[in-house]
């Protein structure tokens, strides 16, 4: 296996991380009840809920292409290593971004976010 399938691998383990650390911080402001309820109305998240709802969210916006890249990357294999670094950067600005964004650090959050993006972009180079 390629370095970058492993990080996608961690990636995607992130991804579901993110999911519970969002909904735990929700499930302070709405409740158990709400949340095993149907759903018909949704409460509005501020503070740290809202953050993490939204750092999820932004997560699921780029992570489709990440799969992508990392799986075309690991079939073409025409770059492996700048795929790895690519990869490794996403991977890791992506998990510096949680508490960064859970913080509310402006405009940090804003700079991590494009170090991800470079990851990002080093992978679909390293298609070419």
């Amino acid at each position: 296996m390629t370095t970058a399938m492993v990080f996608l691998g961690w990636t995607l383990v992130l991804a579901l991380v993110q999911i519970f650390v969002a909904a735990a911080a929700k499930r302070g402001q709405d409740s158990t009840q709400w949340a095993m309820g149907n759903r018909d109305s949704q409460p509005t998240y501020t503070g740290v809920a809202a953050r993490m709802q939204r750092a999820q969210a932004n997560l699921f916006e780029t992570l489709p292409i990440f799969i992508a890249a990392v799986l075309l990357a690991h079939l073409t294999r025409y770059h492996p290593v700048l795929a790895a670094w690519g990869a490794g950067i996403y991977f890791w600005a992506r998990l510096i971004y949680i508490p960064a964004y859970a913080a509310g650090l402006s405009p940090w959050r804003s700079i991590i976010w494009g170090v991800s993006m470079i990851g990002l972009l080093l992978v679909l180079i390293s298609l070419v």
